[in-house]
């Protein structure tokens, strides 16, 4: 609008104030008669159809408008208008929005352009990238316990009861499982209906054997009282399809990946396995897209943080790992023992969206040098592909390199100890910024008992090396909280992200920084940060007093 148009319309603007949460226009409610112009604040558009799922049509702030559709539809309200936070709205009535539409070209289709194409293009692209395997009643997962839905009894078999009568008592109960007990009436193990195909049937084991001899070890359980999505992360890491419940101490039903399904529709099981169905990296990169978009269709429902970063953790772990066995499948078994371990965000099951890689090799000590040359020459192969693979998975390589494709990251057990013992015995500027990367490892894949050695000879020398800790603390308190003297925020003073907060540097990253130092300090083997601040309330002071608040 020119300067006097602008004028005009200033002069016949009213002003209205919302509280948050206020519900400002109600959808299929009577037409709006004013275009808002936000002074302030900022509210949510948005559309709920038959289906009950409300679909995010914008968010919108200070500058922009909402209302013109409503307005020149004349009919109805399309959407549902909510403010997200206190919120100021210019007011301009319909007469004068009318009269500018057919005086001035460039306003109207500024206003007919923009505002149909966030409700059309928006609206449909939503709709379009609703996940196929996940819907409303995903929510239940993290709502219902156990329990609730541990509809099937525990059936129970001697361990000596013959391999055939177990079977006939699964199909006269028409079950898919049996909790073998010993003499003593204690569970020692459990027989599916896949134990039956892949271990009687594929066998052509003898029927007449006890059932002892194809039971699955360990009984994996969960209490009761824990929610469904517990049993979920459970069976994907475990690739089981049975979970037994306890109640009280003693043995209360059996939950399978079906039972999970019939709750939401659909379930995360889904994609684990979506992964497992596939035998190469081409089949893997759509499924790795459907993976990161589950975060944000988690935060839409309300789960909370912890939950979607664990779901989205374990499943990456399971894409790493087929993705491991699909390039051991190529070149073959490995000459040693090996672990691959992931650090950083992903070492402490912390990732959401797509971070870059930052993974590792740790290879079991050789006997002899020749032993020592075809690892050498085995990883040298197999860390390129895997790390290029990942990549287009959707895991973009580490800019600083800190990935197993770089050979100083690939390295025998011994080695890795010694970088360890190098880093904390003179704590550098270098050494203190590898020890905050690095010190977050866990193991993703292979020989586990790698990881445990190295993560017992860490936590020996730090006790060892008490000043190292001091080195260590005095890096991270570096790093203050953005409060200024008079209680404000203090933000980025230039830059693309001037008058902006860093969140992750300055709101999550001294947290994280603390929770690994006290960790250290006292030994424990957990990585999350959640985690640690759970192993921490009883063992450290200052964790106590705050482990709620953090």
């Amino acid at each position: 609008l020119d300067g006097a148009a602008r004028r005009s319309v200033a002069s016949n603007l009213s002003m209205e104030f919302f509280p948050k949460n206020t519900v400002i226009a109600a959808q299929d409610g009577p037409p709006s008669n004013t275009l808002r112009i936000i002074k302030k604040g900022g509210v949510k558009v948005f559309l709920k159809p038959e289906s009950g799922e409300e679909i995010l049509v914008d968010c919108r702030g200070e500058g922009e408008t909402f209302g013109f559709l409503s307005l020149i539809g004349r009919d109805r309200q399309w959407t549902t208008v909510v403010a997200v936070e206190d919120t100021l709205c210019y007011l301009l009535d319909k007469e004068e929005v009318f009269r500018f539409l057919a005086s001035n070209p460039a306003f109207a289709e500024y206003f007919v352009r923009s505002h149909f194409s966030k409700y059309i293009h928006k609206t449909y692209s939503e709709m379009q990238h609703r996940s196929l395997y996940y819907g409303t009643s995903d929510r239940l997962l993290f709502t219902t316990p156990v329990g609730d839905i541990a509809a099937k009894p525990v059936v129970t078999a001697a361990e000596d009861l013959p391999i055939r009568d177990a079977a006939r008592v699964m199909a006269d109960r028409r079950i898919s499982s049996l909790v073998v007990i010993d003499r003593n009436r204690n569970p020692c193990g459990i027989v599916t209906d896949r134990d039956l195909r892949e271990k009687v049937v594929a066998l052509s084991r003898d029927v007449a054997e006890p059932v002892r001899n194809i039971m699955s070890l360990p009984i994996i359980e969960v209490d009761a009282r824990d929610h469904c999505f517990d049993a979920v992360l459970k069976m994907i890491r475990q690739n089981i399809h049975h979970v037994v419940v306890v109640k009280d101490g003693a043995p209360f039903g059996v939950i399978t990946n079906h039972d999970l399904m019939m709750l939401q529709g659909s379930s995360p099981l889904a994609f684990a396995k979506d992964i497992e169905c596939q035998t190469n990296i081409d089949g893997l990169i759509p499924v790795s897209r459907k993976i990161n978009r589950i975060a944000g269709l988690l935060l839409k429902e309300g789960a909370k943080a912890g939950n979607i970063a664990r779901i989205i953790s374990e499943l990456n772990d399971r894409l790493v790992r087929k993705v491991l066995e699909i390039a051991e499948g190529k070149q073959g078994r490995p000459p040693l023992p090996y672990c691959w371990i992931a650090y950083g965000s992903e070492g402490r099951k912390e990732q959401t969206f797509r971070t870059d890689q930052d993974n590792a090799i740790i290879v079991a000590d050789s006997p002899t040098p020749a032993q020592a040359g075809e690892a050498r020459v085995y990883f040298d192969e197999l860390s390129p592909f895997v790390t290029a693979a990942l990549s287009k998975c959707g895991f973009p390589a580490c800019p600083a390199n800190y990935m197993a494709a770089n050979p100083e990251w690939r390295q025998p057990l011994r080695t890795w100890k010694r970088y360890f013992l190098d880093w904390i015995s003179t704590p550098t500027a270098e050494a203190l910024l590898k020890s905050l990367i690095f010190f977050d490892f866990r193991s993703v894949h292979g020989d586990e008992t790698l990881a445990g050695d190295l993560r017992g000879r860490l936590n020996a020398t730090v006790r060892d090396h008490e000043l190292f800790l001091g080195h260590m603390a005095n890096a991270i308190v570096r790093n203050a909280p953005p409060i200024g003297f008079l209680k404000s925020f203090v933000v980025e003073k230039n830059g693309e992200h001037r008058n902006e907060l860093n969140l992750k540097v300055k709101g999550l990253a001294p947290i994280v920084d603390m929770a690994r130092l006290f960790s250290l300090e006292k030994g424990t083997t957990e990585t999350s940060t959640i985690e640690r601040i759970e192993a921490l309330r009883d063992k450290h002071a200052i964790v106590a007093e705050f482990a709620d608040e953090l």
